[in-house]
């Protein structure tokens, strides 16, 4: 049995995440400031992880075999920007120097695909589709520049340890179970809002990600990360865009920059590749909007 801790277990993402390491046997342990970790944990802890003093109590307590990092202010101007930089970037420093420097074997730290910049105020335009690891990353904002910093960390980490191996994932707009009947997602639409609507979807490329089938990638990159190169980068979404129209249309009609690249886009092609996971990992998304939305 191998003993993971998860931070941010309580969140859109950390829910599904503990509920899939639990049942592939896993000893979860959850830590989150807030309620909602789910009892498939063996362990539900609240810590404060910006506290580095705090975070190595907590490794030092559990002695965790494996880290999959998902604490954070997860959506832009939720809160002040130097608020989300400063958390975001002191959580995934404080978590990858502690869990390094306690003998974690397997740390994983999540990013976002908005680090390529899409949505920014002054235009933004991909310089091909679909979009994979090797695209330019222009972070605008205080959330995009701390998940790339956060990366970066990782990165830095890799560099340095002997002992732990890390990676980093990039999952698209996670959807959560309960997402699928109509709860709100995390920018407040439902999801027949953002299908009805290619205006709220296509700002961030129409892109999504089942949460159980984000989870599923990282049980698989915890049990491959020690023959991987340490420090891999991984972008995760469905095999799909979450719109009713091919992409080659639907994109340029929110984001006219778009219109060269996105004419390659045929079918139900997303703008973000997932190809590298495919390759290196054996991942890939087995849900879908069109199987898993309860109305459409």
């Amino acid at each position: 049995m191998t003993r993971t801790l998860v931070t941010g277990s309580a969140g859109r993402l950390g829910r599904s995440v503990v509920v899939s390491l639990a049942q592939a046997g896993h000893e979860v342990i959850g830590i989150d400031v807030i309620p909602g970790t789910p009892a498939e944990a063996a362990v539900a802890l609240p810590a404060d992880l910006t506290d580095l003093g705090e975070t190595y109590d907590v490794m030092a307590r559990f002695r965790p075999d494996a880290v999959v990092h998902l604490a954070a202010i997860a959506t832009p101007f939720s809160r002040a920007e130097g608020v989300i930089f400063r958390t975001n970037t002191q959580l995934a420093f404080n978590v990858c120097e502690a869990a390094s420097n306690t003998g974690v074997g397997r740390v994983i730290v999540a990013s976002s695909p908005t680090v390529i910049g899409y949505g920014a105020p002054g235009g933004w335009a991909p310089s091909y589709l679909p979009i994979d690891e090797d695209h330019p990353v222009a972070p605008w904002n205080a959330y995009n520049l701390s998940k790339l910093v956060a990366e970066q960390t990782m990165a830095t980490f890799a560099r340095a340890s002997r002992t732990t191996s890390f990676a980093a994932v990039r999952p698209c707009f996670v959807v959560a179970p309960e997402e699928w009947a109509g709860a709100p997602t995390q920018s407040g639409h439902t999801i027949v809002e953002r299908l009805d609507r290619p205006d709220v979807a296509g700002v961030s490329l129409f892109n999504y990600l089942d949460a159980r089938d984000a989870s599923d990638l990282i049980d698989v990159l915890l049990e491959r990360l020690p023959e991987l190169p340490s420090g891999e980068v991984f972008f995760a979404g469905a095999a799909d865009a979450l719109a009713r129209e091919p992409l080659a249309g639907a994109l340029p009609a929110v984001i006219p920059s778009t219109a060269a690249t996105a004419a390659g886009l045929t079918g139900t092609a997303p703008a973000f590749t997932s190809a590298k996971a495919e390759r290196m990992l054996g991942w890939t998304a087995k849900r879908s909007w069109r199987t898993e939305l309860e109305t459409q």
